[in-house]
């Protein structure tokens, strides 16, 4: 025998009325916690993706353009000792 109990269906209402709610104050939380991270972030003057490999590709020309300059400074040098060396008697 199958018996309609209603204070059980009132209580089953209840709880999906309040999980309705929690699911739309949960999407609202997220919304602002969203909105206030990039009103933080906009503050701090982050550089964007691009701009910062960009930035990473000139500091990597500059790596490579020093050691270059590196060893032909260090090629001239050991020529100058060699010249030098050379022209003692």
């Amino acid at each position: 025998m199958q018996t309609r109990n209603p204070i059980l269906d009132d209580i089953a209402k209840v709880a999906t009325g309040a999980a309705s709610a929690f699911s739309g104050l949960r999407g609202e939380i997220e919304a602002r916690v969203r909105d206030q991270m990039a009103k933080l972030l906009d503050g701090m003057h982050l550089p964007s993706r691009e701009e910062f490999e960009v930035v990473k590709a000139m500091a990597a020309k500059a790596r490579e353009e020093n050691d270059e300059l590196r060893a032909r400074i260090a090629a001239l040098e050991a020529r100058l000792a060699q010249a030098g060396s050379d022209a003692e008697p």
